[in-house]
């Protein structure tokens, strides 16, 4: 799920950081797993069994192969590695995901509370797991020098990008080297980076050529962050890194192969996007005018979104609210080959699935699991095809649940933004008026780039607008604007 970056510092005790851990206590988000779960995983930290649906071969070794993992500083659950190199005129891409599925027994209390939880949640200042971190964290991260069970794609590519031949089985991998973005970044850019890395970005790019090709976009959404500096708080961006967006392209690589072994098997669950509706993009037109970003009404969406420098501030604001537009984005599961109406992803502009974050989300071990047993035209196992029916519900469910974390967590963060400034009149545009309520709207200000509830009459849709803000209070109440 594809949503805004929000990170914030300074001491608990802090107003911000205080209001935040109300919002968690007021969403009964669990802070810690039930007693028989903490005690299952434990126990599978020491014994990682095989996957528990019979009998299976053992893993292919793939230790001698030197992965390596990707991930922001100081990231402990490590879902994927990756290994890239030449093969004749194109490529051969290893990404092996961590195998969740020979930690957690299907029925057991670990089992349970995952599907309670759904989804690893972000607040801006910290998360909470899927997983007990003895496991996220620990025996099922794919953390250097240390042998894990993983299932590893092996994608042969050509020289422009596109996949030739796909492999997927379960193996034991060992990660060499846990590195960062703005390490490799650094080493790319100065040729210094050993090849299964430096070919990152001609392996990125190669795919990112194949996207535009078909019509996909791949948002480069730069991270909020909000610093406190004496008991007031500052909004900057940090932009991403071309090297994020190289390696992006390598788990939707996965996921667009996963996808089309559950279609050519008959039996899956796919991630689906319909087009955006008009009112989205209309909304979305209307908040790029009040940041003075130019939108011409014959340039597309994609045009507009890769012509952006997240870099400039307005710029950041405008790529942080395009993550609404794929927020229709749910979880189809078909059968027997009974394929569903849609099966492509809008923004992907194809086939595709979750199944590269297993240790964060619940959908991607049932995924894998498929892609498993479509690679040997297995029948699937039956643990996965009883809890299919009910897995988009509960992926429904928990995406509820993340985003309302991550609106409220916004409101939160904007109110500590504000909160001294009430009174003050700012320069903004109103870019959504509430379908039964007239005088109830969205407005966007144009700085600091933030959003707002604003009520007054005659709320002029998509123009220019002087408003006043009435109050903020981060935790208690969510910034409120009247026309000046």
């Amino acid at each position: 799920m594809l949503s805004r970056r929000i990170r914030v510092t300074g001491a608990p005790e802090a107003p911000l950081r205080a209001a935040l851990a109300a919002l968690r206590a007021r969403l009964d988000i669990p802070e810690d797993f039930p007693p028989e779960a903490r005690a299952e995983a434990e126990r599978a930290a020491k014994t990682p069994t095989p996957p528990p649906y019979g009998a299976a071969p053992p893993p292919y070794d793939a230790t001698d192969l030197p992965f390596f993992t990707l991930d922001p500083p100081g990231s402990p659950d490590l879902d994927q590695a990756a290994h890239l190199s030449r093969r004749g005129t194109g490529y051969r891409v290893r990404y092996a995901i961590a195998d969740v599925a020979a930690f957690v027994v299907p029925g057991g209390a670990l089992d349970a509370e995952a599907g309670r939880r759904v989804n690893t949640l972000y607040f801006p200042d910290g998360r909470v797991p899927l997983h007990p971190v003895v496991l996220s964290e620990d025996a099922a991260s794919l953390l250097p020098g240390r042998a894990r069970p993983a299932v590893l794609w092996t994608i042969d590519l050509d020289a422009e990008g596109r996949a030739l031949t796909v492999d997927v089985r379960r193996a034991l991998v060992r990660s060499r080297a846990r590195l960062d973005y703005a390490g490799v970044q650094r080493a790319v850019d100065a040729g210094t980076a050993e090849e299964p890395v430096a070919l990152l970005r001609e392996i990125g790019q190669a795919r990112e050529r194949q996207e535009a090709a078909r019509g996909g976009i791949s948002l480069t959404v730069p991270e909020q962050r909000i610093t406190e500096r004496d008991h007031t708080y500052a909004l900057s961006y940090r932009a991403p890194l071309p090297a994020e967006a190289w390696n992006a392209q390598l788990s939707l690589l996965t996921g667009m192969a996963a996808a089309d072994l559950m279609l050519g098997q008959g039996t899956g669950i796919l991630r689906t996007l319909p087009a955006a509706p008009d009112g989205a993009v209309a909304r979305l037109r209307r908040t790029a005018k009040a940041l003075g970003i130019d939108w011409p009404h014959h340039v597309p969406y994609s045009a507009v979104i890769s012509a952006l420098d997240p870099h400039e501030p307005h710029h950041a604001a405008f790529l942080q609210e395009c993550t609404t537009l794929l927020r229709g984005a749910g979880y189809t599961v078909f059968r027997d080959g009974a394929l569903p109406a849609i099966t492509t992803h809008a923004a992907v502009a194809a086939p595709y699935t979750h199944c590269t974050a297993p240790l964060r989300r619940l959908a991607d071990r049932y995924a894998l699991e498929l892609c498993l047993t479509a690679a040997t035209n297995d029948s699937p196992p039956d643990w996965v095809l009883a809890a299919l029916d009910a897995l988009p519900h509960r992926m429904a469910d928990g995406a509820q649940r993340a985003s309302t974390v991550e609106h409220e967590s916004i409101d939160i963060v904007a109110a500590a933004l504000l909160k001294d400034r009430v009174g003050e009149v700012f320069d903004a545009c109103v870019v959504d008026i509430d379908d039964h309520h007239a005088d109830i709207g969205t407005v966007q200000l144009a700085s600091p780039a933030v959003i707002g509830r604003i009520e007054g009459p005659d709320l002029p849709l998509g123009a220019p607008l002087r408003v006043r803000l009435l109050h903020a209070t981060p935790g208690t109440t969510k910034p409120l604007f009247t026309p000046a």
